[in-house]
């Protein structure tokens, strides 16, 4: 695990695979950390790749930004790993908050994006009642912690029936969930719930796209991922049957095939 100084924060992160290799980060979501990809960096590394998995600010190894951290923020905390890591272009990743992050990053360093990789995620400016959702979900994070709310959204963030089926997998994305620092948490609910329309640059996007979605996802149903591999105009878009929120976990075999599939063709490593 290594690390730097960003806008006052430490921030953690594994580099793994070949310096030479073609250069992947992969952004976890809300309220998780870097170990959500251990799957895909396995088998990203085996096939020759260079993987970069941060911790975000606020979650994981990472310091926390108290308050409201939006993701343009988390975009150029990405941005300045690259500039630590002497990385010009990445394939960007993310899954849920993450892919939001990865949607803003391609915003904000459209040059520096080699192609994007979008899990489980939304590309509109939240709602009216989505922000005030968020917000006192913040609010309820402070004031009780993260053990409850873990509890109760298990189900949504893997297929209910994986819960059961999978329990290493449930165990460890409770896990990641409970240990996260509910400061972090809160204020990057805060920020998410102003972030902008990603749909504008999606449509100008120039570089190639990969959409994946489970095809039980509670949260970002397929139709989410349809909508945003409409608007990509070099978009792929894979439904994971078995999964939920997070068909990389739940169902990493498949998951992984589908982004080989895409880096071989659209970004092909030495």
């Amino acid at each position: 695990m290594d690390q730097l100084t960003v806008a006052g924060a430490v921030l953690r992160h594994d580099d793994h695979g070949p310096s030479a290799g073609v250069a992947v980060v992969l952004v976890h979501g809300h309220p998780f950390d870097r170990t959500l990809w251990r799957p895909q960096v396995e088998a990203l590394v085996a096939a020759g790749y260079r993987v970069i998995t941060p911790d975000l600010r606020g979650y994981g190894a990472s310091d926390v930004t108290p308050g409201s951290v939006p993701l343009s923020r988390f975009a150029d905390d990405v941005a300045a790993l690259l500039d630590h890591l002497g990385i010009g272009r990445a394939v960007v990743g993310g899954v849920s908050m993450g892919g939001q992050i990865a949607m803003e990053f391609h915003l904000r360093h459209p040059r520096r994006t080699r192609a994007l990789v979008l899990s489980d995620t939304s590309a509109p400016a939240e709602t009216a009642e989505g922000r005030a959702l968020r917000n006192r979900l913040a609010d309820r994070l402070l004031a009780e912690g993260m053990n409850g709310y873990a509890d109760e959204v298990i189900d949504k963030m893997l297929a209910d029936y994986n819960v059961t089926a999978l329990p290493d997998v449930a165990a460890h994305v409770l896990a990641m969930m409970r240990a996260t620092d509910p400061r972090g948490a809160a204020a990057a609910l805060r920020g998410r719930a102003e972030r902008p329309d990603y749909r504008d640059s999606l449509a100008a996007a120039r570089v190639p796209a990969l959409v994946v979605v489970g095809a039980d996802d509670a949260y970002t149903p397929v139709a989410e991922a349809e909508s945003i591999a409409r608007l990509v105009p070099d978009a792929t878009l894979a439904v994971i049957d078995k999964a939920g929120h997070l068909p990389g976990a739940e169902q990493p075999e498949r998951f992984n095939s589908v982004l080989l599939d895409f880096l071989r063709t659209h970004c092909p490593t030495p």
